[in-house]
């Protein structure tokens, strides 16, 4: 039971949203501020594990009866886990999220409270919205840069627009995801693609704003290579196998987006210490599910 509740979180998928609030920490100038504590960090990384972990335990709840049909390996459909006994930890979680972000500051928990209600939201209506959906899940993990940024509230209103890059690039991760059971259109997964460059471009000209092109490029060329290949290989062959994986690539390269913004903001060792997350978040996509 432990591990079926376990899976329902996403494991890997989780130290991809902790990367989020390092990479908003950084922006904010907290982790290279000598006076920082490391108490809010701790704090903020245990938020956000909870909210993205209800946020998609929640999803697998409304889906039931879908992943019935598709995915019937699945904790809830398989009958491991009741749809009760899901509600309930989903629900715990976000609650957990909401709580360890109110410890740090007002502001941080107002924040968790926007992604809680926006990631049910998506469970519930967005993702069923081909426009909307993209939009509403990439508001998610926007919120959830800004969580990290609010560890210094005054930083979260000159900082707020930055959250529009990791709309844009969850967006386009979603866009692919919705081919992932029965085939994708080609001409969204190259809209997607493009997205994907618009994205690298606007970190690559906030990196140049911040002085710090030079030690932000090499970690822009390693996310490049991660997430370009496998929408290649999907764009070609547009199946759901291929779509799978390039949204597995997406979803697990965004540690190395994360990186590219503790590059621009802090300093390479830091964004380093990042990317170490990766190979974290990579072996437990060995053991389960990211999409």
């Amino acid at each position: 039971m432990l591990i079926a509740l376990l899976r329902l979180t996403r494991p890997a998928n989780l130290i991809t949203a902790v990367a989020d609030v390092l990479a908003g920490m950084a922006i904010a100038g907290y982790l290279t501020d000598p006076r920082a504590a490391f108490g809010p960090v701790l704090w903020l990384c245990l938020s956000t594990i909870g909210l993205y972990g209800g946020g998609v335990v929640l999803n697998d709840v409304f889906d039931a009866e879908l992943d019935a049909v598709e995915r019937p390996e699945r904790p809830i459909p398989s009958g491991v886990v009741s749809k009760e006994t899901a509600t309930g930890w989903g629900i715990l979680l976000l609650l957990m999220g909401i709580g360890a972000a109110f410890l740090v500051n007002t502001p941080a928990g107002i924040l968790a409270i926007a992604i809680a209600v926006a990631a049910v939201v998506y469970d519930k209506y967005g993702k069923h919205h081909a426009l909307l959906g993209p939009l509403n899940m990439g508001l998610c993990r926007g919120l959830n840069l800004l969580l990290g940024v609010s560890v210094l509230p005054e930083q979260v209103q000159p900082w707020a627009w930055v959250g529009i890059i990791p709309v844009i690039y969850i967006a386009a991760i979603t866009m692919i995801s919705q081919g992932e059971v029965h085939g994708g259109n080609t001409g969204t997964l190259r809209l997607a693609g493009l997205l994907y460059g618009l994205v690298i471009a606007g970190i690559a000209a906030i990196a140049l704003r911040q002085q710090q092109l030079g030690t932000a490029f090499p970690f822009l060329l390693v996310f490049s290579y991660f997430v370009f290949p496998p929408l290649w290989r999907a764009v070609r062959e547009p199946v759901g196998r291929n779509i799978g994986m390039a949204v597995k690539a997406g979803v697990l390269s965004m540690i190395v987006m994360d990186a590219v913004w503790v590059a621009a903001f802090a300093s390479f060792p830091l964004a380093l210490l990042v990317v170490c997350l990766l190979p974290l978040s990579r072996l437990l996509a060995r053991a389960f599910a990211v999409t």
